[in-house]
């Protein structure tokens, strides 16, 4: 489709990391685990875990409010693909307060 980009990236987390709560804007979001455990919470809904070789779905406008590597020790690798608007940024973290 001439007016959507596909995008797949590699997202390495350092064991104990997290990312800043933050938003899509309006691309459908698919995350695999590719190595450790992942806890993702999005916005409205209960906080999650994620292993090795399981995956979630993000809806476009969808809050992004928790990401993180729950061990203190292991790292831990996502593959997020997005499917989004030609040119829109892929991720826009909240303001800070």
């Amino acid at each position: 489709m001439p007016v959507k980009t596909f995008t797949s990236v590699i997202i390495d987390f350092p064991p104990n990391a997290s990312a800043l709560p933050h938003r899509h804007g309006q691309a459908f979001v698919y995350a695999y685990v590719l190595e450790g455990t992942v806890r993702s919470k999005l916005d409205g809904k209960p906080a999650t875990t994620y292993h090795q070789g399981e995956n979630w779905v993000e809806q476009p406008g969808a809050h992004h409010v928790l990401t993180e590597n729950t061990s203190r020790t292991k790292p831990a690798k996502l593959q997020v693909v997005f499917v989004s608007n030609t040119g829109d940024k892929l991720k826009v973290d909240d303001p800070k307060s």
